[in-house]
């Protein structure tokens, strides 16, 4: 039951992914917004999931009509038992389960002006033009905010009228830029110029602020000043000439500024549209299907219904009320011919009802309806038309849709089947499919693979693995989810939620990883069996294993992925296109050492040095002595790493096992204090004692100046909040790591803290700090540390007498995000706030930390949605078999600005060689098995590609094995030459190669003449049974 009480209290465990794209104030706004939606068939039913899920105050759900046929392929809370019955009747007390704080109730009766006024936004779907008109016209007088959103087969409209003064706070929830100023002219305009490390990041247009300028104090926190960028570090302002002299010092802070926009009503709106573009490849279309989206309310209305599917008759009916329309109105068209062609198009498909196209609409309406609540993005401008006819089959090609082919059947897939036709059904139905991921994504994919009919028939099945289970966060956009699964897998309870939309689904769980690990379960037989595969991940790691997968073993992938509002879609079809693997991920941001260590000045630096503190104090030491009780050869590997790493893991061995080893509470809350003081104070004034607050570099620039910010030590004060919070959380971690009970008991724990005796500390000369990375690798490398040496020996001989030692099991604690019990986070936010102090810089407050240090991905449920459905768009194409390159999209979308990009996937990069070509779709197949049914030995194996391919080998890989090398010594090349393939990789992998391995994979590389470049040679798949 939804428990909606007019508190704006945000539930941060529910909301948390989707507060780091809207942020509190937009979901306040939200909280306070009564939302109507009319028409539940697969459009209404969709926008309605994905605002419920959001979070609005309340929504009511608005149908005067029964549940048909038709609508089955798209309603996903609609079975065919609720045929006959009242749609919104049936969908509201569905919808009700989705998010307990939002109460949805339904409405069946006409619709009138008395009863829109409760409401905030209203929405119309599956509506007549005169409805439109009247309720539209009603909105703009009362200041409510109106979207009309509609679909036919195909083709897709949004319009929206948020009034006549509608004011957005934030356009696009990018990151503030932030910028360290170097130097400010005294001009008009004054320029200012940046540290060269990194660019700006500032627009023409944009607004910032100042902070902490010395000399030129006039611009600290002045009212927002206009830039011009005048290079990527450098940028102009406003007239400086009458202001102080700058001296140094100062950031620059992005500031944005409120937008006013004013919106025509729907009538006006009519006669004048201004578009949105969805397609920048099909701007000439828009103008053609506003005139016959609005020929088409008059077709509904002269015939009652919509044109027959594939009718010729109705088609050229449609054209010709799109004509007259256009000779009424000519400046819709402004000289532009009216395309026909895609106004029987429309024809052709009206009665089509997809889920993939209401999944995009739907979720873009959604994201307006929660743009009109909280004034969050900009919202569309204000018609938007959108059509994937590249879904048909070409002339040329098989599935061709025709009106005898098209025709109801009285099923559930009927609304497909008006477009693609009966035997494009069956197709779908014998589909086999492997789903990787059960997350967001996962669900709404599964979502419409119910819808579709994809697997749903005999010989079809969806094969949907997750190793993930379900935790509380997940459950505002993983919809498929309820509070009583949580702690349940994903991929079990979202397969059993997906059989009740379609029980026909023929679907199969797994609690498996996709990996290395699981070759042995998705193997070629796996493989051979599949049509296709779709990606749900959510990680770099496991999209590139799978992807290479598929372009092993020949398949179709459909790859997708979000963040925030941000979206994007890619389509991968053997031999036509390149892969996922084809282009580089950009690389994670990562900070330079010294940076974290010693000169931190943002947030995101002290953040990553609490993370970096987590992991030595609470995991890696108790993971080290664990190993160094239960491995043998520990401290042998050990003393094999690199000077400085290996003495850090000994000297954090040494000191678990004995001078940091608490006996009790007592000494968990002393070794807190300590550390405190050690992190916060001692190494503070140890620093400020090499480097002075003065100090001047040789150029005579101060050495705290630009990036580097002078730092100040702190005094421990058990009367302040955020010092305690620190002891508090790194006594009760400490305490865990060695199974001793902890508390929480302030008032217990400032009692302990007055008889803990904390050392005194003098800054020592000839102490070491390095200022650079560089610096600090030329040191690791350099022969003169004997101090380290010495140490290092000192520790290997204590250590190697485990005897001295009392053998204990410590608890490596890894870290967890969403445990607001575990004193993760609290140590995260502590930690990192006091160095934050230390340095001056303004601190974050924990949901802010919690998404830095957690790496959060930023998620909402319309990005999600929109996303999906484009990937099913292309799954039709693919299923369908032997399009052209050009019918295929990738895309990338943006809800928030809005944006909306489509582009015809590259193809797979050709390699020549010696007058051979190839792609990353090739490969070697070599038969391992010789004719007498003896294994090729390795001599062989190398003739075979010179007398086959004219390729002298002088490089095999298998995994991380080398296998042969024309470097090798003598004596091993004469050992392995002789040896079959298969032994020698059992040998180096020191295990049997199991029975399900029918191939090994080999990577080569040839000798190469003068002249001739290297070139990445096709893989080799060897078959050895």
């Amino acid at each position: 039951m939804a428990t909606n009480e007019n508190s704006t209290e945000i539930d941060e465990g529910l909301y948390s992914r989707q507060l780091y794209v809207l942020g509190h104030e937009a979901m306040k706004k939200m909280k306070n917004s009564n939302v109507l939606i009319s028409g539940m068939k697969g459009l209404g039913v969709e926008i309605a999931k994905n605002i419920i899920l959001g979070g609005v105050k309340s929504v009511t759900v608005h149908d005067e009509g029964n549940t048909e046929w038709n609508d089955l392929s798209s309603q996903f809370y609609l079975t065919e038992a609720d045929i006959g019955r009242n749609r919104a009747e049936i969908s509201g007390g569905r919808l009700a389960e989705l998010n307990n704080h939002v109460p949805v109730s339904s409405h069946t009766r006409r619709l009138t002006e008395d009863f829109l006024y409760q409401f905030q936004v209203v929405v119309l779907t599956s509506s007549s033009l005169e409805e439109q008109l009247w309720v539209g016209d009603s909105c703009h007088r009362s200041n409510i905010k109106f979207i009309v959103a509609d679909t036919k087969g195909l083709f897709g409209q949004v319009f929206c009228d948020f009034g006549k003064r509608f004011v957005v706070t934030d356009p696009n929830s990018e990151e503030l830029q932030h910028a360290t100023v170097m130097w400010i002219t005294k001009n008009n305009p004054g320029l200012v110029t940046c540290l060269d490390e990194r660019r700006h990041g500032f627009q023409t247009g944009d607004y910032v602020t100042f902070s902490e300028i010395q000399g030129m104090t006039e611009l600290n926190n002045c009212k927002p000043i206009e830039v011009q960028v005048n290079d990527p570090y450098s940028f102009l302002i406003c007239d400086t000439s009458n202001f102080s002299d700058y001296k140094k010092g100062g950031i620059a802070t992005e500031v944005k500024m409120p937008q006013e926009l004013t919106f025509k009503p729907l009538r006006e709106a009519l006669k004048e549209p201004t578009y949105q573009i969805s397609d920048f490849g099909k701007v000439n279309r828009h103008k053609t299907l506003h005139i016959a989206f609005q020929a088409l309310h008059q077709f509904v209305k002269e015939y009652g219904c919509l044109p027959k599917p594939w009718g010729t008759d109705d088609a050229e009916r449609l054209v010709a009320a799109a004509n007259k329309l256009s000779k009424e109105d000519p400046s819709i068209l402004n000289e532009e011919p009216l395309n026909e062609g895609l106004v029987r198009k429309l024809a052709n498909v009206a009665t089509g009802n997809l889920s993939p196209i209401n999944a995009f609409i739907g979720g873009i309406t959604a994201q307006e309806v929660m743009k009109a609540c909280s004034g969050k993005f900009v919202p569309l401008n204000q018609w938007m038309y959108f059509d994937a006819l590249e879904c048909l089959p070409e002339e040329s090609e098989d599935f061709l849709s025709t009106e005898e082919s098209c025709q109801p059947r009285g099923c559930r897939y009927d609304g497909q089947i008006a477009i693609f036709g009966a035997d494009f059904q069956e197709k779908l139905k014998t589909q086999k499919y492997f789903l990787v991921g059960a997350g967001a994504i996962g669900c709404e994919l599964l979502k419409n693979f119910a819808m579709i009919g994809l697997g749903a028939g005999e010989g079809g099945a969806i094969t949907v693995t997750d190793m993930d289970t379900i935790e509380r966060s997940n459950l505002n956009r993983q919809f498929l989810f309820r509070p009583g699964d949580i702690t349940k897998m994903k991929s079990r309870t979202a397969a059993t939620a997906v059989r009740k939309m379609n029980p026909s689904l023929r679907i199969t769980a797994h609690e498996n990883r996709v990996g290395p690990e699981t070759k042995n379960v998705y193997n070629e037989d796996f493989f051979d069996n599949l049509d296709g595969v779709a990606n749900a991940l959510d990680n770099v790691e496991t999209r590139r294993y799978t992807d290479s997968r598929c372009v092993l073993f020949r398949k179709p992938l459909l790859e997708s992925g979000t963040l925030g509002t941000k979206g994007n879609v890619q389509v991968i079809v053997p031999c036509l296109t390149e892969s996922y693997g084809s282009s580089g991920d950009p690389p994670e941001n990562s900070f330079p050492i010294c940076t974290l260590t010693n000169f931190p000045n943002a947030i995101q630096h002290t953040l990553q040095w609490a993370r970096d503190e987590f992991e030595g104090l609470f995991k890696q030491p108790a993971v080290n002595v664990n190993k160094y009780f239960e491995e043998p050869s520990f401290i042998d590997h050990t003393m094999m790493l690199q000077q400085g790493q290996a003495l850090e893991i000994l000297e954090g061995v040494y000191k678990s096992l004995d001078t940091n080893k608490p006996k009790s509470w007592f000494d968990c809350v002393a070794w807190a204090r300590r550390h405190w003081q050690t992190q916060y104070t001692n190494s503070i004034r140890q620093l400020l004692h090499n480097f002075p607050s003065d100090q001047v570099t040789p150029s005579g620039a101060l050495f705290w100046s630009g990036p580097k910010r002078c730092p100040h030590p702190l005094e421990f004060d058990p009367d302040n909040a955020l010092h305690m919070d620190y002891v508090v959380a790194a006594a009760n971690l400490y305490a865990d790591n060695y199974f001793i009970p902890g508390c929480q008991d302030r008032a217990a724990i400032q009692q302990i803290l007055q008889s803990i005796d904390v050392p005194p500390f003098t800054p020592k000369s000839g102490v070491t700090i390095h200022t650079s990375d560089a610096e600090m690798e030329a040191a690791e490398s350099s022969p003169t540390r004997d101090k380290d040496d010495k140490r290092l020996v000192e520790l290997k001989e204590i250590l190697s007498s485990r005897q001295i030692f009392t053998r204990i099991k410590m608890e490596p604690i890894d870290f967890e995000k969403d445990n607001d019990t575990n004193f993760h986070m609290d140590f995260i936010v502590a930690a990192s706030n006091l160095r934050a102090e230390n340095y001056n810089i303004p601190a974050a407050d924990r949901h802010k930390s919690k998404r830095i240090a957690g790496r959060i991905i930023p998620a909402i449920a319309t990005t999600t949605a929109a996303i999906v459905g484009l990937v099913c768009l292309e799954l039709y194409k693919v299923v369908q078999g032997h399009r052209p390159k050009r019918a295929f999209r990738n895309g990338f979308i943006n809800l928030a600005v809005p944006l909306f990009a489509f582009s015809e996937p590259l193809p797979p990069a050709p390699q020549k060689f010696r007058g051979k070509e190839w792609t990353i779709w090739d490969r070697f197949d070599v038969q391992g098995i010789k004719p007498d049914g003896k294994e090729m030995t390795l001599a062989e194996f190398l003739g075979y590609f010179k007398k086959e391919h004219d390729l002298e080998v002088i490089f095999v890989v298998c995994e991380a094995w080398l296998v042969y090398a024309a470097h090798m010594r003598q004596e091993v090349q004469e050992e392995r030459l002789p040896q079959r393939l298969s032994e020698i990789v059992a040998t180096l992998s020191e295990k049997k190669i199991e029975e399900h391995v029918k191939a090994l994979e080999f990577e080569i590389d040839c000798d190469t003449e003068e002249g001739e470049e290297d070139v990445d040679l096709p893989k080799v798949y060897y078959r050895i049974r």
